[in-house]
């Protein structure tokens, strides 16, 4: 379609906005775009529908097929209710849970959604206001529900907003519901259909009831409490950025006994502006710079944050020469499930029936500290809703210490099926006290962990490419790195290739391929040198963007060796995001 077809289509759908179907302020904002010289902005918003993809929406928000407002938000609930009503035939009773973060519009969409569920007959717990992303989790399985919605685009920009789908384990929705759920969301041809009349009597508000019985799960998770009640004054700042973690989190340290909580106050003002950051992404070492400020003005031992909707997790330590650095998600993962592995063994507690979940662009350095624990360790694809699935298949027979993805997400407890930064920085917390336990600082058990198991860094890098020609750019990086895979990396031969879309592995020092064991395809490439460098390559399914996972590997034979081995890591990276171009 040339430049000319796609204006004439866009202008067509646009057209259609401005009915008698759609309110005054949609029609309004409608007609600026048709009426403005530069049609950029309204072929961006109506050059195709906004996707609903297999973990629900996200968009920009604004008015138009490709945005995410009233109407957007509508069909796709009135999609999934006419499914639940299918799946769940024959309950007598339907129910969901609907929560929200604290991103504009978050609340009003929520009331929507929850609206549109009671219209066709199906019974909504909504929360009273905003909370984090795996309260919903625990609350759809502790209330027995079938389903839920949560209103949020996590960390991504504040013009962004999403919604979240999730079955009745509490795990975002994998298949067959995924793809049956599109089918029915696409199914919804006009906003005629849309059931928006609301019935208050199907409608009830859950708050702090749900807040304490899942509290009191969390502090069940801890397994060092004597440790804890010596170092109960750990100093430990903790920031919300804005978001949803701003309650619970506070109330989770304390409950595991943390006394010296320090608060960043600019910070734990909710707004969905997030008025003191570039980026509400605790990945992002800016998005921290204010915590770690409070930091160095009280001495404090550890800094944590959490991202707008509260699942994931950002990390600050005190390395050698006392500078506090942010930690990346794979050292993050490190530090949770060593902890954990070495506790429970410490404690007698492992049987042989216990396993641990990462993803595949994850550290592989977590499954040479399994083998060694005598643990079993689980790969799946990138979102905790694999790492669920896990969990969901081996319910009953296998106990799960613990499970995270590089991007800053973990999970301790099986009692929510999301990640859970509520749980993680409580964890993290016991960690830290346990490490000063031992006369450590986190940095120092870190590089022990080095030590002990191999050396490893990792860094993630996303491209940012927006709109309709950044989308074809994606699929053009990913079509010429399937052509013309790299022969080496960093002057190390490249000897496997993984294809997930395919599931196809290679042999590239044989040319002998096999098939890949995994539960369906994913748009992900990985390529592994003879030094055991990985290169991962993925679309983000939920994000403009395309992101490289690159991990390189190094041996230290003392703790006196780690700086040599970090820096020249830190060159092989830099050769290789060149040869990458990236």
């Amino acid at each position: 379609m040339d430049d000319k077809d796609l204006l004439k289509s866009v202008t067509e759908k646009a057209n259609q906005w401005l009915g008698e179907g759609y309110d005054d302020e949609t029609r309004a904002e409608v007609k600026r775009m048709l009426e403005s010289e530069d049609k950029n902005e309204l072929i961006d918003s109506f050059y195709r529908d906004l996707e609903f993809g297999t973990g629900g929406l996200r968009g920009i928000m604004g008015a138009g097929s490709n945005r995410m407002n009233k109407y957007t938000v509508g069909a796709a609930t009135q999609g999934l209710s006419n499914y639940l009503k299918v799946a769940f035939a024959d309950l007598d009773q339907i129910s969901v849970v609907v929560g929200h973060d604290v991103r504009n519009n978050s609340r009003k969409f929520a009331e929507i959604v929850a609206g549109i569920f009671s219209a066709n007959g199906i019974h909504v717990y909504l929360f009273e206001s905003f909370r984090p992303t795996p309260e919903l989790s625990f609350a759809i399985r502790e209330l027995g529900c079938q389903s839920g919605v949560n209103i949020t685009a996590s960390h991504n920009p504040k013009e962004y907003n999403g919604y979240k789908a999730y079955w009745n384990d509490g795990a975002q929705i994998i298949a067959p519901h995924d793809v049956n759920i599109i089918d029915y969301v696409n199914k919804i041809s006009g906003i005629e259909e849309v059931k928006f009349e609301a019935n208050p009597e199907l409608i009830t508000i859950i708050g702090k009831d749900i807040d304490d019985k899942y509290l009191a799960r969390i502090k069940t998770l801890s397994l060092s409490p004597e440790v804890i009640k010596r170092h109960h004054d750990l100093k430990i700042v903790y920031t919300p950025i804005h978001g949803t973690g701003r309650d619970l989190i506070p109330a989770s340290l304390k409950n595991f006994g943390f006394t010296n909580i320090i608060h960043v106050p600019e910070q734990d003002v909710a707004d969905g502006n997030f008025p003191t950051v570039e980026s509400p992404n605790p990945e992002v070492p800016s998005a921290m710079a204010m915590a770690i400020a409070k930091a160095k003005e009280t001495d404090a031992d550890i800094v944590m944050a959490s991202d707008p909707d509260a699942d994931r997790v950002g990390v600050v330590i005190r390395d050698d020469k006392g500078e506090f650095v942010l930690i990346n998600g794979n050292q993050i993962q490190l530090i949770f499930l060593n902890y954990l592995m070495t506790r429970n063994k410490e404690l007698g507690l492992i049987t042989g029936k216990e396993y641990i979940v990462k993803t595949i662009v994850t550290t592989d350095l977590i499954k040479t500290i399994a083998d060694a624990q005598g643990i079993i360790m689980y790969d799946c694809f990138t979102g905790f809703k694999w790492i669920a699935a896990v969990i969901r298949e081996l319910e009953g027979k296998m106990r799960y210490l613990g499970g995270g993805e590089e991007s800053f997400g973990f999970l301790a407890e099986d009692f929510v099926r999301d990640k859970d930064s509520v749980s993680a920085i409580s964890i993290m917390a016991e960690i830290a006290a346990w490490a000063k336990d031992k006369g450590l600082n986190m940095y120092q058990m870190l590089k022990d962990i080095y030590l002990k198991y191999g050396f490893s860094k990792e860094e993630g890098v996303s491209l940012v490419r927006k709109g309709k020609s950044g989308a074809e750019e994606i699929v053009a990086i990913m079509k010429e790195l399937r052509n013309n895979p790299p022969k080496s990396i960093a002057g190390s031969p490249v000897i496997t290739v993984k294809d997930y879309a395919s599931l196809e592995c290679t042999d590239c020092t044989t040319g002998t391929k096999s098939t890949l064991d995994m539960p369906t395809t994913s748009n992900v490439l990985q390529f592994y040198s003879a030094d055991g460098t990985k290169v991962s390559v993925r679309p983000s399914g939920t994000e403009p963007k395309i992101k490289f996972y690159i991990e390189v590997k190094g041996k230290m034979n003392s703790i006196d060796d780690f700086d040599a081995v970090n820096a020249q890591a830190v060159a092989k990276l830099a050769e290789i995001k060149k040869e990458f171009g990236i």
